[in-house]
């Protein structure tokens, strides 16, 4: 019996509505059992069945242990290429190349995991030895096989490959960075593939020697070298380490170039992943570099420059810039810095209910957190009266009237009822940025 194949066979003899009189069928001992399309590589198991190999690979791969066509338990995973078959496909593939089938190429034969052990074992020699060009030529190689396959990259990172190359480059950073700099470069594009890393890989990178390296990375190399160290950065401080933080906040100008890569916004990925390090920084869980760190940020006017980002960014970074924002006004000068700004109470109630329930989050916890400090200030009420006239009042309805999370619903609550005394003596508006009317 034979099925339909997708593609129509081209055919002179043609009915009277211009349709092909003919469709092109696929024998079916050359579908894959699971998927119903033209097997690339068959594979036999041990209960003898053929099945593509991506196919059940990946039935594996979701917790089957059944074989899908007999339904008996699999003991044995071992996947035998079924060669005649696949030479039978590509047969049958050559002699319907004129109705637009095209040959299956023949598949390399997949890594296994004793290949990969043997490459890591001769990279960690290689990179003790400080053999840069012989460890470039393996971590190459290990990149040309990840780009083969999903299925390799799997075995490559279960074999201890992010260990392995984040130790190699704590070791040639460590030498020199300027010396080095072609593989250590090599090292950061192959790790790109491979986060979340593990635990001893963490380590290696958060190494002062490796954050040097990446923080170097970012001042002197291409823009695709700053976008590797930013994003192998902001992966090793999301796993809340906060002695990498420590470490990272104790090299010399990195805040100073955190806050330089987001204002020039020299790619989306550079300004992702710098606002993404520097909340790591800014709310790490040891309270006293936490502090520090909000303080550095503040004095170095970022607080002007998030609501810059706010003003015309997407929503993602804006996510991230409030979130940034809001923690800086967890602290005194971070609020006395974003209320020295005109633009602040604007530009957080418009993002009210604007972009996403996280930066409606963020945005009414940094208002709350600036009306309480405005309310205990020397001009008091200050704060509340400008809010009010931006329409926050309004906005702060709907927050709770749409849902909210308990935190965000008790703020909002407490401010509605901080602005509620103003209200008769001022008319609230809805304020746009081309339009906007400034009460002081």
């Amino acid at each position: 019996m034979v099925l339909g194949w997708s593609r129509r066979r081209k055919n002179n003899n043609h009915k009277a509505n211009g349709k092909p009189s003919m469709e092109l069928v696929i024998p079916n001992h050359f579908r894959c059992p699971i998927s119903l399309d033209l097997m690339k590589d068959p594979v036999t198991l041990s209960t003898g069945i053929t099945y593509d190999r991506e196919s059940v690979e990946r039935w594996f791969d979701d917790g089957n242990f059944k074989c899908p066509v007999t339904n008996q338990i699999v003991k044995n995973f071992d996947m035998i290429p079924n060669h005649s078959l696949r030479m039978m496909i590509q047969d049958w593939c050559v002699e319907n190349r004129q109705h637009g089938v095209e040959r299956i190429p023949t598949p390399r034969i997949p890594i296994s995991p004793t290949d990969v052990s043997d490459l890591l074992l001769q990279l960690k020699e290689s990179s003790l030895r400080l053999e840069q060009f012989t460890c470039l030529e393996l971590i190459q190689k290990m990149e040309r096989w990840g780009a083969e396959s999903e299925r390799n990259k799997r075995i490559i990172v279960d074999n201890g490959a992010p260990a392995a190359l984040a130790s190699a480059f704590d070791s040639f950073a460590g030498d020199s960075v300027e010396r080095n700099v072609g593989v250590l470069d090599e090292i950061l594009s192959a790790l790109k593939w491979m986060f979340p890393l593990q635990l001893e890989a963490q380590k290696s990178l958060g190494s002062i020697a490796s954050l040097s390296c990446m923080v170097w990375f970012l001042k002197h190399q291409d823009l695709p070298g700053k976008e590797k160290s930013i994003v192998a950065l902001k992966e090793l401080l999301s796993f809340g380490d906060s002695n990498n933080v420590e470490a990272l906040s104790k090299i010399e100008g990195v805040n100073e170039l955190l806050v330089e890569l987001v204002n020039k916004r020299i790619s989306q990925t550079i300004t992702k992943n710098s606002l993404r390090v520097i909340w790591y920084m800014v709310s790490s869980s040891k309270s006293e570099c936490g502090e520090k760190m909000k303080i550095s940020f503040v004095e170095l006017g970022f607080v002007n420059t998030l609501l810059g980002v706010l003003i015309d960014s997407e929503k993602s970074i804006c996510e991230k810039a409030l979130a940034i924002f809001d923690c800086l006004c967890s602290s005194e000068k971070g609020r006395e810095s974003a209320l020295g700004n005109d633009l602040t109470i604007p530009v957080l109630v418009k993002k009210v209910l604007r972009i996403s329930s996280l930066s409606t989050d963020y945005s009414v916890s940094a208002i709350w957190k600036m009306c309480k400090f405005g309310e205990r200030g020397d001009e008091e009420g200050k704060v509340l009266v400008e809010a009010l006239q931006v329409g926050a009042f309004q906005k702060l309805l709907l927050v709770l009237q749409v849902g909210c999370g308990d935190s965000t619903k008790e703020k909002a609550t407490e401010l509605l009822k901080l602005m509620n005394p103003y209200r008769a003596e001022l008319e609230c508006i809805d304020s746009d940025f081309k339009n906007l009317k400034r009460s002081f």
